[in-house]
């Protein structure tokens, strides 16, 4: 997991990186935005990652990029309920479930594929 804080009003001169508990930290430097480093992130490691934003801006680039992208939003609620369902299916499964019917009205967005894809990973 990574992490970016916006240092473009007071940070460093340079980009600093850090590594705490297996979460990698990247502080973006002076005049540099944090959108800025996300999206060269994304950028550089391509399809194989998944942004959490709730930034439009963001969203979109990471979307054109064919980068899963989660709400914060969904992102919290689904580290909420990490680990409180006894049962093996998760919301999600059974949400899967439900909308797996045949037929074109019923088939499921490239960009809603990529959603649920990254939440299972959760």
């Amino acid at each position: 997991m990574t992490v970016v804080f916006d240092g473009w009003r007071g940070g460093w001169v340079t980009e600093e990186t850090e590594r705490k508990k297996g979460i990698h930290l990247i502080f973006s430097k002076l005049g540099e935005t944090a959108d800025e480093v996300i999206k060269r992130l994304v950028r550089a490691k391509g399809s194989g990652v998944v942004v959490v934003t709730s930034d439009r801006d963001i969203s979109r680039y990471a979307q054109r990029m064919s980068v899963a992208v989660i709400p914060s939003d969904q992102f919290r609620e689904r580290i909420g309920q990490s680990g409180l369902r006894e049962e093996g299916k998760d919301a999600l499964e059974e949400e899967e479930t439900e909308t797996s019917k045949k037929g074109p009205s019923r088939t499921l967005s490239k960009r809603e594929k990529r959603l649920r894809a990254a939440l299972k990973k959760l």
